[in-house]
Protein backbone atom coordinates (compact mmCIF):
# COMPACT_ATOMS: atom_id res chain seq x y z
CA UNK A 1 0.00 0.00 0.00
CA UNK A 2 1.25 3.08 -1.20
CA UNK A 3 1.50 5.94 1.79
CA UNK A 4 -0.15 9.43 1.09
CA UNK A 5 0.90 12.40 2.08
CA UNK A 6 -0.89 15.41 3.96
CA UNK A 7 -1.84 17.11 0.72
CA UNK A 8 -2.89 13.88 -1.04
CA UNK A 9 -5.19 13.17 1.36
CA UNK A 10 -6.63 16.57 1.28
CA UNK A 11 -6.98 16.16 -2.33
CA UNK A 12 -8.58 13.19 -1.91
CA UNK A 13 -10.97 14.16 0.52
CA UNK A 14 -12.17 17.51 -1.25
CA UNK A 15 -12.28 15.49 -4.37
CA UNK A 16 -14.66 13.40 -3.37
CA UNK A 17 -16.56 15.64 -1.23
CA UNK A 18 -16.68 17.77 -4.82
CA UNK A 19 -18.14 14.98 -6.89
CA UNK A 20 -20.80 13.98 -4.49
CA UNK A 21 -22.05 17.95 -4.18
CA UNK A 22 -21.75 17.63 -8.17
CA UNK A 23 -23.85 14.20 -8.14
CA UNK A 24 -26.67 15.84 -5.78
CA UNK A 25 -26.53 18.62 -7.80
CA UNK A 26 -27.17 16.99 -10.88
CA UNK A 27 -29.80 15.00 -9.07
CA UNK A 28 -31.96 18.32 -9.12
CA UNK A 29 -32.05 19.00 -12.55
CA UNK A 30 -35.88 18.57 -13.57
CA UNK A 31 -34.93 16.49 -16.58
CA UNK A 32 -32.89 14.05 -14.53
CA UNK A 33 -34.53 14.05 -11.36
CA UNK A 34 -38.11 13.47 -13.52
CA UNK A 35 -40.47 10.74 -11.24
CA UNK A 36 -40.75 7.52 -12.68
CA UNK A 37 -44.75 5.57 -12.93
CA UNK A 38 -43.53 3.37 -10.05
CA UNK A 39 -42.55 6.91 -7.96
CA UNK A 40 -46.38 8.17 -8.91
CA UNK A 41 -48.00 5.75 -8.12
CA UNK A 42 -46.03 4.07 -4.78
CA UNK A 43 -47.74 6.93 -2.33
CA UNK A 44 -51.59 5.38 -3.20
CA UNK A 45 -51.04 2.48 -2.60
CA UNK A 46 -49.07 2.08 0.72
CA UNK A 47 -52.34 0.26 2.70
CA UNK A 48 -52.25 -2.04 0.44
CA UNK A 49 -48.18 -3.09 -0.59
CA UNK A 50 -45.66 -4.12 1.21
CA UNK A 51 -43.60 -3.09 -1.95
CA UNK A 52 -44.80 0.22 -1.90
CA UNK A 53 -43.94 1.28 1.41
CA UNK A 54 -40.33 0.04 1.18
CA UNK A 55 -40.20 1.64 -2.06
CA UNK A 56 -41.25 5.08 -0.53
CA UNK A 57 -39.12 4.95 2.92
CA UNK A 58 -36.14 3.84 0.43
CA UNK A 59 -36.57 6.81 -2.06
CA UNK A 60 -37.60 9.39 0.59
CA UNK A 61 -34.36 10.06 2.68
CA UNK A 62 -33.54 13.49 3.27
CA UNK A 63 -31.73 15.78 3.15
CA UNK A 64 -29.47 14.56 0.34
CA UNK A 65 -32.16 12.46 -1.93
CA UNK A 66 -28.79 10.72 -3.83
CA UNK A 67 -26.87 9.96 -0.82
CA UNK A 68 -30.29 8.50 0.43
CA UNK A 69 -31.12 6.25 -2.39
CA UNK A 70 -27.59 4.96 -2.57
CA UNK A 71 -26.90 4.06 1.33
CA UNK A 72 -31.04 3.65 2.17
CA UNK A 73 -30.21 0.36 3.75
CA UNK A 74 -27.05 1.87 6.04
CA UNK A 75 -28.97 4.76 6.59
CA UNK A 76 -32.21 2.97 7.78
CA UNK A 77 -29.81 0.75 10.62
CA UNK A 78 -28.17 3.96 11.51
CA UNK A 79 -31.69 5.43 12.01
CA UNK A 80 -32.70 2.40 14.02
CA UNK A 81 -29.82 2.58 16.33
CA UNK A 82 -29.90 5.82 17.06
CA UNK A 83 -34.00 5.40 18.13
CA UNK A 84 -33.06 2.39 20.25
CA UNK A 85 -30.21 4.62 21.67
CA UNK A 86 -31.21 8.14 21.66
CA UNK A 87 -34.80 7.72 22.69
CA UNK A 88 -38.04 5.92 21.24
CA UNK A 89 -40.42 7.54 18.59
CA UNK A 90 -42.83 8.48 21.27
CA UNK A 91 -40.07 11.11 22.85
CA UNK A 92 -38.92 12.61 19.81
CA UNK A 93 -42.45 13.23 18.37
CA UNK A 94 -43.32 15.00 21.35
CA UNK A 95 -39.93 17.28 21.33
CA UNK A 96 -40.46 17.61 17.98
CA UNK A 97 -44.99 18.69 18.70
CA UNK A 98 -42.99 20.84 21.24
CA UNK A 99 -40.65 22.36 19.27
CA UNK A 100 -42.95 23.67 16.55
CA UNK A 101 -41.60 21.63 14.18
CA UNK A 102 -43.19 20.37 11.04
CA UNK A 103 -40.62 17.22 10.36
CA UNK A 104 -41.54 13.53 10.84
CA UNK A 105 -39.51 11.21 12.92
CA UNK A 106 -38.08 9.46 10.31
CA UNK A 107 -37.13 13.06 8.68
CA UNK A 108 -35.27 13.68 11.97
CA UNK A 109 -34.03 10.52 12.07
CA UNK A 110 -32.16 11.10 8.41
CA UNK A 111 -30.56 14.73 10.03
CA UNK A 112 -29.08 12.91 12.84
CA UNK A 113 -27.48 10.61 10.46
CA UNK A 114 -25.94 13.40 8.57
CA UNK A 115 -24.92 15.06 11.70
CA UNK A 116 -22.81 12.35 12.60
CA UNK A 117 -21.97 11.09 9.23
CA UNK A 118 -20.12 15.16 9.56
CA UNK A 119 -18.96 14.63 12.64
CA UNK A 120 -16.93 11.46 11.30
CA UNK A 121 -15.67 13.61 8.24
CA UNK A 122 -14.43 15.87 10.92
CA UNK A 123 -13.03 13.68 13.03
CA UNK A 124 -11.26 11.84 9.91
CA UNK A 125 -9.96 15.57 8.51
CA UNK A 126 -8.88 16.54 11.96
CA UNK A 127 -6.85 13.14 11.89
CA UNK A 128 -5.09 13.65 8.91
CA UNK A 129 -4.68 16.92 9.08
CA UNK A 130 -3.17 17.22 12.78
CA UNK A 131 0.24 15.90 13.12
CA UNK A 132 0.04 15.73 16.68
CA UNK A 133 -2.76 12.67 16.45
CA UNK A 134 -0.91 10.56 14.64
CA UNK A 135 1.40 10.26 17.48
CA UNK A 136 -1.63 8.78 19.38
CA UNK A 137 -2.28 5.04 20.05
CA UNK A 138 -4.02 3.15 16.97
CA UNK A 139 -6.86 2.48 19.05
CA UNK A 140 -7.49 6.15 20.16
CA UNK A 141 -6.98 7.26 16.15
CA UNK A 142 -9.48 4.90 15.08
CA UNK A 143 -12.18 5.87 18.09
CA UNK A 144 -11.72 9.76 17.68
CA UNK A 145 -14.08 9.41 13.96
CA UNK A 146 -16.44 7.41 16.09
CA UNK A 147 -16.63 9.67 18.67
CA UNK A 148 -17.29 12.43 16.93
CA UNK A 149 -19.62 10.69 14.45
CA UNK A 150 -21.51 10.43 18.16
CA UNK A 151 -20.99 13.58 19.21
CA UNK A 152 -22.75 15.23 15.95
CA UNK A 153 -25.70 12.76 16.73
CA UNK A 154 -26.32 13.83 20.26
CA UNK A 155 -25.68 17.38 19.22
CA UNK A 156 -28.93 17.24 16.84
CA UNK A 157 -30.93 15.50 19.48
CA UNK A 158 -29.67 18.46 22.41
CA UNK A 159 -30.56 20.91 20.01
CA UNK A 160 -34.12 19.81 19.33
CA UNK A 161 -34.38 18.92 23.24
CA UNK A 162 -33.17 22.26 23.87
CA UNK A 163 -35.88 23.79 21.36
CA UNK A 164 -38.85 21.85 22.87
CA UNK A 165 -37.82 23.30 26.37
CA UNK A 166 -37.64 27.05 25.30
CA UNK A 167 -40.85 26.99 23.60
CA UNK A 168 -42.63 24.98 26.06
CA UNK A 169 -41.23 27.69 28.58
CA UNK A 170 -42.75 30.36 26.37
CA UNK A 171 -46.22 29.31 26.08
CA UNK A 172 -45.92 28.63 30.22
CA UNK A 173 -44.81 31.99 30.58
CA UNK A 174 -48.30 32.90 28.08
CA UNK A 175 -50.44 31.18 29.45
CA UNK A 176 -52.16 33.59 32.34
CA UNK A 177 -52.60 36.25 30.16
CA UNK A 178 -54.06 34.02 27.28
CA UNK A 179 -56.35 32.79 30.18
CA UNK A 180 -57.57 36.35 30.94
CA UNK A 181 -58.14 37.54 27.77
CA UNK A 182 -60.38 34.53 27.20
CA UNK A 183 -62.12 34.80 30.36
CA UNK A 184 -62.68 38.67 29.48
CA UNK A 185 -64.12 37.60 26.31
CA UNK A 186 -65.85 34.83 28.20
CA UNK A 187 -67.61 37.85 30.14
CA UNK A 188 -68.58 39.78 27.19
CA UNK A 189 -70.98 36.99 26.44
CA UNK A 190 -68.87 34.93 23.28
CA UNK A 191 -68.68 31.65 23.13
CA UNK A 192 -65.67 29.38 24.42
CA UNK A 193 -64.87 29.04 20.14
CA UNK A 194 -65.22 32.49 19.40
CA UNK A 195 -63.10 33.11 22.51
CA UNK A 196 -60.13 31.06 21.75
CA UNK A 197 -60.44 32.42 18.20
CA UNK A 198 -60.47 36.34 19.11
CA UNK A 199 -57.11 35.57 21.23
CA UNK A 200 -55.32 33.57 18.70
CA UNK A 201 -56.14 36.66 16.10
CA UNK A 202 -55.57 39.61 18.37
CA UNK A 203 -52.64 37.91 20.26
CA UNK A 204 -48.98 36.93 19.50
CA UNK A 205 -46.91 33.97 21.03
CA UNK A 206 -46.36 30.51 20.79
CA UNK A 207 -49.83 28.98 22.41
CA UNK A 208 -51.34 31.99 20.69
CA UNK A 209 -50.61 30.18 17.22
CA UNK A 210 -51.74 26.84 19.35
CA UNK A 211 -54.77 27.86 19.67
CA UNK A 212 -55.07 29.27 16.09
CA UNK A 213 -54.99 25.47 14.73
CA UNK A 214 -57.31 24.37 16.85
CA UNK A 215 -59.64 27.04 15.18
CA UNK A 216 -58.96 25.91 11.88
CA UNK A 217 -59.41 22.47 12.77
CA UNK A 218 -63.01 23.24 14.03
CA UNK A 219 -63.56 25.27 11.08
CA UNK A 220 -62.80 22.03 8.57
CA UNK A 221 -64.99 19.87 11.14
CA UNK A 222 -63.26 18.46 14.01
CA UNK A 223 -65.43 18.98 17.38
CA UNK A 224 -63.66 21.73 19.72
CA UNK A 225 -63.28 19.20 22.68
CA UNK A 226 -61.25 16.47 20.27
CA UNK A 227 -59.40 19.41 18.71
CA UNK A 228 -58.16 20.52 22.16
CA UNK A 229 -57.30 17.03 23.22
CA UNK A 230 -55.47 16.40 20.10
CA UNK A 231 -53.34 19.98 21.58
CA UNK A 232 -52.81 19.26 24.73
CA UNK A 233 -51.41 15.76 23.81
CA UNK A 234 -49.55 17.61 21.25
CA UNK A 235 -47.62 20.30 23.46
CA UNK A 236 -47.97 18.11 26.57
CA UNK A 237 -48.27 21.29 29.26
CA UNK A 238 -50.04 20.47 32.54
CA UNK A 239 -51.57 23.84 32.41
CA UNK A 240 -53.19 23.60 29.20
CA UNK A 241 -53.78 19.95 29.91
CA UNK A 242 -56.35 21.08 33.05
CA UNK A 243 -57.42 23.78 31.30
CA UNK A 244 -58.52 21.57 28.28
CA UNK A 245 -59.99 19.49 30.69
CA UNK A 246 -62.31 21.88 31.99
CA UNK A 247 -63.17 23.19 28.87
CA UNK A 248 -64.37 19.60 28.16
CA UNK A 249 -66.25 19.29 31.58
CA UNK A 250 -67.86 22.57 30.68
CA UNK A 251 -68.86 21.88 27.08
CA UNK A 252 -70.38 18.65 28.22
CA UNK A 253 -72.44 20.06 31.70
CA UNK A 254 -73.44 23.39 30.31
CA UNK A 255 -71.96 25.17 32.99
CA UNK A 256 -70.15 28.52 33.32
CA UNK A 257 -66.27 28.84 32.58
CA UNK A 258 -65.14 32.67 33.35
CA UNK A 259 -64.64 32.45 36.73
CA UNK A 260 -63.15 28.68 37.04
CA UNK A 261 -60.61 30.29 34.01
CA UNK A 262 -59.82 33.36 36.26
CA UNK A 263 -58.74 31.20 39.38
CA UNK A 264 -57.09 29.10 37.06
CA UNK A 265 -55.02 32.27 35.43
CA UNK A 266 -54.15 33.21 39.34
CA UNK A 267 -53.29 29.80 39.86
CA UNK A 268 -50.63 30.12 37.41
CA UNK A 269 -49.42 33.42 37.76
CA UNK A 270 -48.77 31.91 41.77
CA UNK A 271 -47.42 29.10 40.12
CA UNK A 272 -44.86 30.91 37.88
CA UNK A 273 -43.84 33.04 41.49
CA UNK A 274 -43.10 30.11 43.20
CA UNK A 275 -40.97 28.69 40.84
CA UNK A 276 -39.03 32.04 40.52
CA UNK A 277 -38.32 31.74 43.70
CA UNK A 278 -37.44 28.21 43.80
CA UNK A 279 -34.88 29.14 41.28
CA UNK A 280 -33.29 31.66 43.35
CA UNK A 281 -33.15 29.45 46.33
CA UNK A 282 -31.14 26.59 44.20
CA UNK A 283 -29.03 29.30 42.79
CA UNK A 284 -27.84 30.77 45.87
CA UNK A 285 -24.56 29.89 45.98
CA UNK A 286 -23.96 30.40 42.70
CA UNK A 287 -25.34 33.98 43.30
CA UNK A 288 -22.62 34.51 45.95
CA UNK A 289 -19.75 34.13 43.58
CA UNK A 290 -19.56 37.36 42.08
CA UNK A 291 -20.30 39.17 45.90
CA UNK A 292 -17.52 37.15 47.11
CA UNK A 293 -14.96 37.17 44.49
CA UNK A 294 -15.90 40.75 42.86
CA UNK A 295 -17.94 43.10 44.83
CA UNK A 296 -16.64 42.00 47.89
CA UNK A 297 -12.88 42.65 47.59
CA UNK A 298 -13.14 45.76 45.75
CA UNK A 299 -15.16 46.78 48.83
CA UNK A 300 -11.91 46.34 51.19
CA UNK A 301 -9.86 47.69 48.29
CA UNK A 302 -11.59 51.10 48.50
CA UNK A 303 -11.82 50.70 51.86
CA UNK A 304 -8.09 50.38 52.87
CA UNK A 305 -6.42 51.94 49.95
CA UNK A 306 -6.79 55.43 51.58
CA UNK A 307 -5.65 54.55 54.65
CA UNK A 308 -2.15 52.78 53.06
CA UNK A 309 -1.63 55.68 50.46
CA UNK A 310 -1.48 58.12 54.06
CA UNK A 311 0.85 55.76 56.20
CA UNK A 312 3.41 55.94 52.84
CA UNK A 313 3.17 59.30 52.50
CA UNK A 314 3.10 59.87 56.00
CA UNK A 315 6.61 57.74 55.98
Amino acid sequence: MVPLSASQAWALFFGTALGVGLWSLASLVPRLSRPRLAQRLAPYILDVSAEAREFVGRTTVHPLPVLGTLFAPVFSALKRAFGAVLGGSETIERRLRQSGSARTIDEFRSEQVVWALVGLFVGAGALVAMLSFRSLPVIVQVCLPVVAAACGALARDWMLGRAATARVARMQSEFPTVLEFMTLSLSAGEGILDAIGRVSRTSTGELSRELAGVVADVRTGVPLATALHSLSRRIALPAVTRLVDQIAGALDRGTPLAEVLRAQAQDARDDAKRALIEAAGKKEVAMLVPLVFLILPMTILFAIFPGLFILQSGF
